[in-house]
């Protein structure tokens, strides 16, 4: 598990560095911040239906060979990049392209690799695992962020490129000699060489089965309830509060650099916390949204700057330990065997929600303002999670007594029996 925190700090910090430098180059090619973001949606974009897919593959393949292939197929697409930003041959078409094969391969290579991390450590220690990865994630961002204007200043856009492609040959290298803890979920690809599979068993391995679990499974419906409403109403803090700091609090980049750095701190100190949890549920992602909701409305109605940072450390915590906690619950809720599957299903509807938000955001934004947007956004949230929780608390008594009612008859039988 060391070795797989360390590998995945060296190529998230090559990820983020990689990004920051492919949206200044799409800048520096075109002089169109559009263009910029058209860059970042067509990467984005294969997840919508292709997530399905891959995580379908990730169930039926031996996830360590299928995380290797993914690693050493990422790399190559980013010397790629490399070679031809060093030659000046990179246009925007070739890379529209390259970040639409990057976005099909980590369809794959996302729930290959947190379900390989997640088979490292015994079942109860999986959600502190799982918070040891957000805290590597965000360290890896801050590293790669800053890592990205050196490289550029010392050695060029393409060295950043090529860095990135060594990140995930380490990666690669490195996840032959991982070992599955004792307990461990067993893993795709080693089931059949030890006991007999059922004839039928190929038809267990469809995409529709992940789908029909899902939507079957209330827990899984209710945590993207309110995750979706969340990722479009709130969280999209690099927009609603770079908007409010250079608006209405009258501060510039600066300011706004600081508010981001106060996030990233919060980040990792959530991530902290969140790896001490030992039992995460849907209750806790929910507590933990409205939480932040409310936190938000305060925010949006911050009068000056200093008030605005005292409140977003605590917005960012709140915000990285519900997301610690949903992900321990999406990845250990459902049988090993279909795992792959649920977080595909997971990975288009999060695709949704990451492509449609913004534009939302923005729209409300423009009929309300910063400070709108922000105060609406958490009132509709934590009013939603409330309802949510009223209306379960309202139901559970009669699933207690309609429960007891269904085995009364199978009581009786036994009671008879004896």
């Amino acid at each position: 598990m060391r070795w797989w925190s360390v590998a995945n700090f060296v190529s998230n910090a090559g990820t983020w560095m990689q990004l920051t430098v492919q949206n200044l180059l799409v800048l520096q090619i075109t002089g169109s911040a559009a263009a910029a973001g058209l860059s970042m949606s067509v990467q984005a974009a294969p997840a919508l239906l292709m997530s399905l897919l891959g995580g379908a593959a990730v169930d039926r393949w031996p996830r360590k060979l299928t995380a290797s292939i993914s690693q050493a197929l990422l790399g190559a697409v980013a010397f790629v990049m490399a070679v031809l930003v060093a030659l000046d041959r990179l246009d925007l078409t070739t890379l529209l392209v390259l970040a639409a094969v990057t976005g099909v391969v980590a369809t794959v290579d996302g729930p290959a690799c947190a379900l390989l991390g997640n088979d490292l450590v015994p079942p109860q220690d999986v959600p502190s695992a799982i918070g040891v990865g957000a805290l590597v994630h965000s360290a890896g961002r801050l590293v790669g962020t800053a890592l990205a204007g050196l490289t550029i200043g010392f050695l060029g856009t393409a060295a950043a490129y090529a860095a990135n492609g060594l990140s995930f040959l380490f990666v690669a290298s490195v996840v032959p000699f991982l070992r599955p803890a004792p307990g461990a979920a067993e893993p795709p690809g080693t089931a059949v060489r030890t006991v007999a599979v059922p004839r039928e068993a190929g038809s267990d391995m469809t995409v529709r089965q992940g789908l029909v679990f899902f939507a079957r499974r209330p827990r899984l419906v209710a945590l993207a309830g309110v995750t979706g409403i969340s990722a479009v109403l709130g969280r999209n803090y690099g927009l609603t509060l770079a908007v409010l700091v250079t608006g209405p609090l009258a501060g510039g980049a600066e300011a706004f650099g600081t508010v981001s750095t106060v996030l990233a701190v919060g980040g990792i100190l959530g991530a902290v916390l969140g790896a001490r949890l030992r039992r995460p549920s849907v209750r806790l992602v929910g507590a933990l949204a409205a939480t932040g909701a409310l936190l938000q409305v305060v925010a949006g109605l911050s009068p000056s700057l200093a008030v605005l940072l005292v409140l977003v450390l605590p917005m960012a915590v709140v915000e990285s330990v519900s997301d610690t906690a949903g992900t321990a619950v999406l990845q250990t809720d459902p049988p090993a065997r279909l795992r792959g599957r649920v977080l595909g299903v997971w990975g288009s509807i999060g695709t949704v929600w990451g492509l449609g938000g913004p534009p939302a955001l923005g729209l409300l934004m423009e009929l309300a303002g910063a400070r709108g947007a922000l105060v609406l956004g958490g009132l509709i949230i934590a009013g939603t999670i409330g309802t949510g929780f009223a209306l379960r608390a309202r139901r559970a008594p009669t699933m207690v007594l309609k429960t007891e009612e269904d085995d009364l008859p199978a009581r009786t039988a036994l009671e008879t029996a004896a």
